[in-house]
C-alpha cells in the first residue's frame, strides 16, 4: 500500500511539474497578428487589438514590412480570446520562433525593422458634437476598430485642453469661415441655415465678431499644439482650409454671405505662406458659388477615370526612415483613390520640406503627405472616405463590416498607432 501511495505521489508531482512547465512555456509564447494580404481576416480590427493591448500596459512589437506590418504580442489567454471575439487572425509562436523573426528583421539585407509600441495614445477628434460618427472616415474606423476617442471642438481647443491628448484628428472642417463653401448648393437647406446660425452664435459667445476669426484662433492653437510635440492628422477640407486660414491671418477673405461684409481688396497678395505648414504659392478661389477653396486641391481639374484611380505608396528604408515606413504599412502599395471636397494636392504647391508618401504620378497629384513642425508631426490625407468613391452630402454611412481589409483605411490606423512609438521617432 505504501508503494502505491508513493507511486501516486510521484505521479501527482510529475503532473504538477508538467502543468507548471506547460504554463510557463505558454507564458513564453507570443501571439503574432499577421497583416499580409491573404493572412488576416480583419486588418482594421487588428489595430484595435494592438491598441487594446497597449491600454493594458503591455508592449507591442510592430514588425515593419514583415508580412504586411504584423504585430507581435506576448501571449496571454485573454488577448487570444479577444482576437477570437473580434475575428482577428493570429498565430501562436514560441519564444524561439519570435527571436528568429527578430533576427531575420535585423539583417541589413532586408528592408524591415522592429518598433516597440509602448503606450496607448490618448486620442481627440476635433468635430462638432452634432456630427454623426459616419460623417468622417476617422471616427468611423475608430468606432469599428473599437479604439476610444474624445470629441472636442472650438471651446475645448481655446480653453487649452489640447495638451491632454497625444493625437488630434481634424474632422472635415472649414477653417476659413466660409462654411465649406456649400453656399451655392445648400444655402436654402435647413441644415445649412442651422449650422451657420449655431456657428455665429458660438463665435459671439466666445468673444469673436466673426466665425472666421474664431476659426483662425483655433487653427493657431492647433499649430501651438503641433509645435509643442503633438501629432496632427487631417483629411479632406481640413487640410487645405487649415493652411489657407493660417496664411490669411488678419486678412478678410470671406464674401458678405459668409460674414456680413465684403472681402478685403487685393487679399490674394496679402497671404503669408510662411505661416503655413504644408502648402505654398496657392491661389484662392474668390467665387463664393464655387465649391472649392483654392488650387491646392485638384478635384475640379483632374481628368482621372474612376476605373483607373489608384495611388501608389512610396517604399522607404525601414531602418533609416522609420516614421514614413510606419505610416505606410500596408498589405499592398497600390491603394484605390477616392474623392472629397479636397481630393488630392497639387504637387507643385507643396513645400519642399514636406514628404510625399502617396501619389498618382501620372496626374501630378499627391494623396498622402507628412511633415514636422517644432517637436510635432502632421499628416494630411486627401479624400473623404476610402471605401466610398464619391461621397455626397446625405449619403448613407460606409459599412466597414464589408471592408475589413481596406488598404485606404489602414493608412488612417497607422497614424493612430504612430504616437505609441514616440521614442523611436525621436531617435531617428
Amino acid at each position: 500500500m505504501m508503494k502505491d501511495l508513493m507511486m501516486k505521489t510521484r505521479f501527482r508531482v510529475f503532473f504538477l511539474v508538467l502543468i507548471v512547465g506547460l504554463s510557463n512555456a505558454m507564458m513564453a509564447n507570443y501571439l503574432l497578428l499577421p497583416m499580409g494580404e491573404n493572412e488576416q481576416k480583419n486588418h482594421l480590427k487588428s489595430y484595435g487589438i494592438a491598441y487594446w493591448v497597449l491600454a493594458q500596459e503591455v508592449e507591442v512589437e510592430w514588425l515593419l514590412n514583415y508580412r504586411g506590418g504584423s504585430f507581435l504580442i506576448p501571449y496571454d489567454n485573454t488577448i487570444k480570446l479577444e482576437c477570437q471575439i473580434r475575428n482577428v487572425s493570429f498565430e501562436i509562436i514560441s519564444i524561439a520562433q519570435a527571436q528568429d523573426i527578430r533576427n531575420q528583421i535585423s539583417s541589413p539585407s532586408v528592408n524591415m525593422e522592429v518598433v516597440k509600441l509602448e503606450k496607448a495614445p490618448k486620442i481627440a477628434v476635433y468635430s462638432p458634437k452634432t456630427k454623426l460618427p459616419w460623417d468622417d472616415a476617422v471616427t468611423l474606423v475608430l468606432t469599428y476598430a473599437e479604439i476610444p476617442y474624445d470629441l472636442i471642438y472650438d471651446k475645448e481647443v481655446l480653453d487649452n485642453l489640447l495638451p491632454r491628448y497625444d493625437w488630434l484628428h481634424l474632422h472635415h472642417e472649414d477653417f476659413t469661415g466660409q462654411y465649406g463653401k456649400f453656399y451655392y448648393a445648400f444655402r436654402n437647406a435647413p441644415w445649412y441655415i442651422q449650422q451657420k446660425q449655431e456657428a455665429e452664435a458660438e463665435a459671439l459667445s466666445m468673444g469673436f465678431t466673426k466665425v472666421s476669426e474664431q476659426k483662425l484662433a483655433v487653427a493657431e492653437k492647433i499649430k501651438e499644439y503641433l509645435i509643442g510635440g503633438g501629432f496632427l492628422f487631417a483629411m479632406c477640407s481640413a487640410t487645405d482650409s487649415y493652411d489657407i486660414a493660417l496664411s490669411a491671418a488678419g486678412v478678410d477673405i470671406c464674401e458678405p454671405m459668409f460674414d456680413g461684409d465684403p472681402s478685403e481688396p487685393n487679399y490674394q497678395n496679402k497671404l503669408d505662406y510662411s505661416q503655413t505648414i504644408a502648402f505654398k504659392d496657392f491661389t484662392l478661389v474668390k467665387d463664393p458659388n464655387r465649391y472649392e477653396f483654392s488650387n491646392i486641391d485638384v478635384t475640379e481639374s483632374r481628368k482621372v477615370n474612376p476605373q483607373n484611380d489608384f495611388f501608389s505608396l512610396f517604399e522607404f528604408s525601414a531602418k533609416w526612415d522609420v516614421v514614413p515606413t510606419m505610416l505606410c504599412q500596408n498589405h499592398t502599395n497600390i491603394v484605390k483613390g477616392f474623392m472629397g471636397q479636397t481630393t488630392a494636392f497639387n504637387k507643385s504647391l507643396i513645400k519642399s520640406d514636406v514628404l510625399i508618401m502617396g501619389e498618382l504620378k501620372s496626374a501630378g497629384e499627391a494623396r498622402y503627405i507628412h511633415g514636422e513642425l517644432g517637436k510635432g508631426t502632421w499628416t494630411f490625407y486627401g479624400g473623404h472616405d476610402p471605401e466610398d468613391y464619391q461621397h455626397r452630402v446625405g449619403d448613407p454611412k460606409t459599412e466597414l463590416e464589408l471592408h475589413p481589409n481596406s488598404p485606404g483605411y489602414r493608412l488612417i490606423l497607422n497614424n493612430i498607432l504612430f504616437p505609441a512609438a514616440k521614442k523611436q521617432k525621436q531617435k531617428t
